[in-house]
């Protein structure tokens, strides 16, 4: 009875996160079409450009809550969201290393979107058989993963601050070895040793990090406060992921601490964004 009532809550969630997706990529066609230029404008900007992966790991992210319920669907929004994300990598790395402009501090968190969405690809991938297609993704994600954590520390460590808006970017710090380990235990079929230094490297990061909370919620809100969901979601299904492998009540007792985390945190995010929407604080010019 439970069982049913959670798959056929998950099931509707998952229509609305599609609705959700379908009306986000519906409203920037809307965009390119009408204002090409400022697209232009947006792919040649250091730091909005890391953003633009977002939609193929929207892709991607669909294509894993969809493949018990719709595999072929699922299937075909993966290989999609696979040819997307390779062409949008390939860009972006153009980008960086054909910069006309791009200066140290123009380097913050953000920059793991295209590397976060490498490592994502097996989670469904290995699943629908496309086993090489996703270790060649997997492996690029790693690496680029490393390279830029070296940046990302160097820029925080030994330059100016963050801005404000994107102080909340630092917990994608989380993202990448969390969701490293899932595709990790994915495409090997269980847990060993490097498996163990993915998740315990986003373990890590998730409690440095709850430690800068009460700093970051002096922080006005800015709609890049919704940095926190995804790392957060998925240090919680890296700590389900350990309990299913290797049972163990720490770490059952982690995944409920971080499910009920993210569940609020994202209860409040979208109070706030509301909020910010009513008072028309949210898509206006910077």
């Amino acid at each position: 009875m439970i069982t049913g009532i959670s798959g056929g809550i998950g099931h509707l969630l998952l229509i609305v996160t599609a609705v959700v997706f379908l009306l986000l990529a519906g409203t920037f066609v809307a965009k390119l079409l009408r204002h090409p230029d400022a697209v232009r404008a947006e792919l040649k900007h250091p730091v909005k450009l890391s953003f633009f992966p977002a939609i193929s790991i929207g892709m991607f992210l669909l294509a894993i809550a969809g493949q018990h319920h719709e595999p072929e669907l699922a299937a075909g929004l993966w290989r999609l969201g696979a040819v997307v994300h390779f062409a949008l990598m390939l860009f972006i790395l153009n980008s960086w290393v054909n910069h006309p402009h791009f200066k140290v501090v123009h380097i913050n968190p953000a920059w793991f979107i295209p590397a976060v969405g490498n490592v994502l690809v097996p989670i469904a991938g290995a699943g629908l058989d496309y086993h090489e297609i996703s270790w060649f993704f997997f492996s690029v994600g790693m690496l680029f993963w490393i390279v830029l954590l070296t940046l990302v520390f160097n820029r925080v460590l030994f330059h100016d601050p963050l801005p404000a808006k994107l102080e909340p970017t630092l917990f994608i710090l989380i993202a990448p070895p969390a969701v490293g380990f899932v595709s990790w235990v994915k495409l090997t079929g269980g847990v060993d040793e490097f498996g163990r230094v993915l998740y315990y490297l986003a373990l890590f990061f998730s409690l440095f990090l709850l430690t800068q909370v009460k700093r970051l919620a002096r922080l006005p809100f800015f709609l890049s406060w919704w940095a926190y969901s995804f790392p957060l979601a998925a240090i919680t299904i890296a700590s389900w992921e350990m309990h299913e492998q290797l049972g163990g009540v720490v770490y059952h007792h982690l995944a409920l601490f971080f499910l009920t985390l993210v569940t609020l945190v994202v209860g409040f995010l979208v109070f706030k964004t509301i909020q910010a929407a009513a008072a028309k604080k949210i898509c206006v010019p910077e």
